[in-house]
């Protein structure tokens, strides 16, 4: 059966936030599946396997229908975690269940460093920290080098660059150079349209991969905090940042089906291991 969604607005300093509501509020703990800059659309796929309890998805400032009020700079990972209080007070004000991914991921570790009280269980799906990794310097260097080839370029050149270096297994070496590579073969636009304002390159990238959570308070949280990675995620950057985060606060390592995208079933053209990733997310959640 599907549930019935009601789509809702909330005013935040940065945006008009819209966020999504599967059935009924009150009926069991709300599960949160957040992303970052993915938008509430990602979920659709996955939301349809928690039919027994109120889903909550939304679309973070910059992406989907949550149109920006402050121009397209940088947004941090504290200032997503800002909206994200905003959305489960706008709910009834928690404690919820949250599986977070990627960009989502960094940004609900920021939000539970501040406000655990509001999350009883977080599910950390391979969040992209570069400052927890031993190849750090080399990382900020790479994505450095993307961000002056989006200004220099556009988005073609430096999507690519993107999809190299979050596909690179292994640790990055010193003074990595990215291969010559035409955007063309990623699908991507190789002419410069003059736009900036892409919400992966111009507001999430730097700060993102960039963020030092605060791994003192997330030790402290009263918070469950699970951390997760892909099985067929190799050491990628992401999936090295999960394995980084769980030994640093002494968290549980969960590996899931899939890789990166695992939990997508076609959106975005992206076929990942919904059905298996489901059973796992409700497998941890349950404690199982």
């Amino acid at each position: 059966m599907t549930a019935a969604i009601t789509t809702r607005t909330l005013d935040a300093p940065a945006a008009t936030i819209t966020y999504d509501v599967r059935g009924t509020l009150g009926n069991g703990t709300p599960l949160l599946l957040i992303g970052s800059p993915m938008d509430a659309q990602g979920f659709t796929t996955l939301a349809g396997h928690f039919t027994d309890r109120p889903v909550v998805t939304y679309d973070p400032p910059g992406t989907g229908r949550s149109a920006r009020t402050d121009g397209h700079g940088e947004i941090t990972p504290d200032q997503h975690a800002g909206d994200l209080r905003r959305v489960v007070e706008a709910i009834g004000g928690g404690p919820v269940d949250v599986l977070a991914s990627s960009g989502g991921a960094v940004n609900a570790l920021a939000w539970v460093a501040e406000h655990g009280e509001q999350v009883r269980t977080l599910v950390a799906h391979e969040p992209p920290l570069a400052t927890v990794l031993p190849d750090r310097q080399a990382l900020t260097s790479a994505i450095e080098d993307m961000h002056r080839t989006y200004q220099r370029d556009g988005m073609g050149p430096a999507m690519a660059k993107f999809i190299i270096l979050v596909s690179h297994d292994g640790e990055l070496p010193d003074g990595y150079q990215y291969p010559p590579v035409d955007p063309a073969q990623f699908g991507l636009p190789t002419e410069d349209d003059g736009s900036r304002n892409d919400p992966l390159l111009r507001q999430n990238l730097r700060g993102c991969t960039g963020y030092r959570p605060d791994l003192d308070a997330l030790r402290a949280a009263g918070t469950r905090i699970v951390l997760a990675r892909g099985e067929a995620s190799g050491q990628t950057m992401a999936a090295r940042g999960a394995d980084a985060v769980a030994e640093a606060i002494g968290a549980e390592l969960v590996r899931f089906p899939g890789d990166h995208a695992g939990f997508l079933g076609g959106e975005y053209g992206m076929q990942g291991e919904p059905d298996a990733f489901a059973q796992r997310l409700r497998e941890v959640l349950d404690g199982s």
